[in-house]
């Protein structure tokens, strides 16, 4: 996994605006604008990526410090490029760690985010106790993903999409066609979006809810660790 990703980092970004039509800017608009902070004023954005979100959310909450962690060291040095473009050097740190085995002390966040990563992460119930540990009593999940609609007209041309359109766009667009055709295969077997909130609220959280976007393409689920 950390060879696909390190692999598809210079053309990360420009195939994730393609391949969604400019789409992903808006999802990570939304989670951005639904974080919450009240106590420790700290998110961690978890499978930073190349930092989208950590950047949006420094942005758009004034007050807050981010810890971006990723476990490839290719997509960390792009969101510094962007961290320090950005002039927010101070404001987010960035990390190269495992999710499953998080560095930080419990009750360290107000909110925790995944854009597009949970789905790579081969054992969830692990990542969501680490999460559950790192976050305050009162503290929200925010678990962005693509998933497949289930409305039947537009799940099947989406199928058709991810079955035949993007294995041709990714043989195209990118040195490592596998990684993306990967994605689509990631995409397929992930759970629906019911599954997911079952499987949230099996791991511990409470008042879970989901978003479907842009006809369900892609999916908010939330969720918060319990107060005491």
């Amino acid at each position: 996994m950390r060879r696909i990703f390190n692999a598809v980092t210079g053309r990360y970004d420009f195939l994730n605006h393609f391949l969604s039509a400019g789409r992903d800017r808006m999802w990570r608009k939304f989670l951005v604008r639904r974080l919450r902070f009240f106590s420790t004023y700290r998110l961690l954005d978890l499978a930073t990526g190349t930092g989208d979100i950590a950047l949006a959310a420094a942005r758009t909450h004034g007050k807050i410090q981010v810890l971006a962690l990723d476990f490839a060291w290719s997509m960390l040095l792009a969101a510094d490029r962007k961290r320090r473009k950005s002039n927010l050097i101070n404001r987010i740190a960035l990390v190269q760690g495992d999710a499953f085995r998080l560095p930080f002390p419990d009750e360290t966040f107000d909110a925790v985010s995944i854009g597009f990563g949970i789905r790579n992460m081969p054992n969830r119930l692990r990542v969501y106790e680490e999460i559950l540990r790192v976050l305050v009593p009162g503290g929200r999940l925010h678990l962005l993903e693509l998933t497949t609609p289930q409305g039947r007209i537009f799940r099947t041309l989406y199928l058709g999409y991810l079955k035949h359109l993007l294995p041709r766009l990714a043989r195209w667009f990118t040195p490592d066609p596998p990684a993306y055709l990967y994605l689509a295969e990631s995409i397929l077997h992930f759970p629906t979006p019911k599954e997911l909130v079952r499987e949230m609220e099996q791991a511990g959280f409470v008042q879970v809810v989901h978003f479907p976007l842009t006809f369900g393409i892609t999916c908010l689920h939330e969720g918060s660790r319990p107060k005491r």
